[in-house]
């Protein structure tokens, strides 16, 4: 056993150390039980791997006050890197509140540093953010709201820049419009 210390300066024994806390190694996400976000990223800690949660701050209505409140982003996601996954799985795996390392099957996908890095830029930055829905190009999209409410197409360009194909799939023929100042969400497919 070895000892760290938490933020207030007392001594926490944990686990042997087995990853340093340092910029080496892949990063990857664990999918958590409900609530358990920050846990997991101080069980995570205390085991010697580098965690990220990246949380934002909302403001939470009682009945008798009102209190700005960290949240995660991500609800039920934390993020860890290491420098190699395989004889570090079942630590991982057998922390309290981690439900699965998210992948394909039996294999974790490693997160590019780039999205972390970028995620970690925007929390410290104090940028108000919120939660949207994911799309990507190519998905078939409707629009929401003003003229153009319920009007369906395919995404044509990335977040920030949408354009829309609008087309007749009889005659082969379709318009390109620009959607700047109109909501987008993902069409039903049914």
């Amino acid at each position: 056993m070895d000892r760290s210390w938490d933020s207030e300066g007392e001594a926490m024994y944990g686990a042997r150390r087995f990853s340093q806390m340092h910029d080496s190694g892949n990063w990857y996400a664990v999918q958590t039980r409900p609530r358990h976000e920050q846990r997991v990223k101080q069980e995570l800690c205390n085991k010697g791997i580098e965690t990220f949660v990246p949380t934002i701050s909302e403001i939470h209505q009682w009945s008798d006050r009102r209190k700005y409140v960290e949240v995660p982003l991500f609800s039920c996601y934390a993020f860890f890197r290491v420098a190699d996954l395989c004889p570090m799985r079942y630590l991982i795996l057998t922390t309290p509140g981690v439900l699965r390392v998210v992948g394909t099957q039996q294999h974790a996908v490693p997160i590019p540093d780039r999205e972390i890095d970028s995620f970690k830029q925007l929390v410290s930055s104090g940028v108000p953010m919120a939660n949207c829905v994911f799309l990507s190009v190519g998905q078939r999209v409707r629009i929401r709201g003003g003229a153009l409410d319920r009007v369906e197409g395919i995404l044509e360009s990335a977040p920030g820049q949408e354009k829309v194909v609008v087309s007749i799939q009889l005659i082969q023929r379709a318009v390109s419009i620009c959607l700047t100042g109109y909501d987008i969400e993902p069409a039903n497919t049914n």
